[in-house]
C-alpha cells in the first residue's frame, strides 16, 4: 500500500519535513512594532528624525547629554532602541566624559553595549585625545595652560589607577614629547627621578610639566606628592632642565602645585 504523502496537516507528533526548515522567512526586524497596515516599522525611527532635527537646528545647548550620546549610538547600534543603552551609560558613569573615559570591560557590563559598540566608543575618545593634543602642538604651552589643561584630563581623569605622565618641552617651552612614564595601582604610583632625568636628556628637554591623576577624584596632592616633586626638581636642577609645574587630576578638577607653592 502506497504512503499518504506527508503535508502541513500530518500528526504534529511526527518529525517536520526537512525541507521546511530552509523556506524563505520573513524576518521581523529587533525592536519593530506592526503599523496598520501590517508593514513592520521600528518605533524609535521618529525619535531620530527627531533628535537629529533638534540637534541641526539648536545645536548641542538642545540636547541632554544621553541624547548626544544616542546620535552617536544610532550610527553604532542602527537596528535597535539606543535610548535606553544611553541612559544606562549615563547612569552607570555619570558624564559624557565618564563614559568615553571608562575601561572597556566596565562599558561591556552595561545591558546592549558589546565589544564592538564599547571599542567604537574608546575610539572616539581616542580621537578626542589626539584632536587636543594636536592643539598643543608648536605651540608654547605655558601660554597655553588651558589646553594643557583640557587633554590631560581627556587622557587621564577617567582612568582607574594612577599614572604618571610627563610633558617635554624645548627651551621655547613648545612640546617635544608626552610620555607616560609609569603606571600604578589605584592610589600610587613608583615614580625614580633618577629615570626622569635620564629620559629628558635623551630628548634634549629643557623643562618639564609632571602630570598625574588620583582614581579617587580627589586631586589634593599628598605627602608622598610633595616630596616626590622636589626630588625630581633638585635632581633636574643643576642640568639645566626646570620642573614647572606639577599637576594632579581629579574627575572634576585638578590642582597645580606650583599654583599652591608645594615646590
Amino acid at each position: 500500500m502506497t504512503k499518504p504523502p506527508i503535508s502541513a496537516a500530518a500528526d504534529p507528533d511526527e518529525p517536520a519535513d526537512e525541507r521546511q526548515f530552509f523556506a524563505p522567512q520573513k524576518r521581523r526586524s529587533v525592536g519593530t512594532v506592526p503599523s496598520p497596515d501590517g508593514a513592520a516599522e521600528a518605533h524609535y525611527h521618529g525619535h531620530r528624525d527627531r533628535l537629529r532635527a533638534r540637534y541641526r537646528e539648536h545645536g548641542e545647548q538642545a540636547l541632554a547629554d544621553y541624547e548626544i550620546l544616542e546620535l552617536i549610538l544610532f550610527r553604532l547600534i542602527p537596528r535597535r532602541d539606543t535610548k535606553p543603552i544611553a541612559k544606562a551609560l549615563i547612569d552607570r558613569f555619570g558624564t559624557l566624559a565618564g563614559v568615553f573615559g571608562a575601561p572597556l570591560n566596565l562599558l561591556n557590563e552595561v545591558k546592549g553595549v558589546g565589544e564592538s559598540v564599547a571599542l567604537d566608543l574608546k575610539l572616539i575618545a581616542t580621537a578626542t585625545q589626539r584632536m587636543l593634543k594636536s592643539e598643543l602642538r608648536n605651540k608654547q604651552v605655558l601660554s597655553s595652560w588651558s589646553a594643557v589643561i583640557d587633554y590631560c584630563h581627556a587622557a587621564m581623569a577617567h582612568e582607574t589607577k594612577e599614572q604618571f605622565r610627563i610633558l617635554f618641552l624645548d627651551k621655547r617651552n613648545a612640546l617635544i614629547a608626552d610620555e607616560v612614564q609609569q603606571q600604578g595601582t589605584i592610589d600610587h604610583t613608583p615614580v625614580y627621578p633618577r629615570e626622569v632625568v635620564k629620559r629628558a636628556l635623551e630628548l634634549s628637554a629643557t623643562a618639564l610639566i609632571l602630570v598625574h591623576n588620583h582614581p579617587s577624584g580627589d586631586p589634593t596632592p599628598s605627602r608622598a606628592d610633595i616630596e616626590m616633586t622636589k626630588l625630581i626638581a633638585d635632581a633636574a636642577k643643576p642640568l639645566g632642565i626646570t620642573v614647572h609645574d606639577h599637576v594632579i587630576i581629579g574627575k572634576d578638577g585638578h590642582v597645580s602645585m606650583k599654583g599652591l607653592r608645594l615646590f
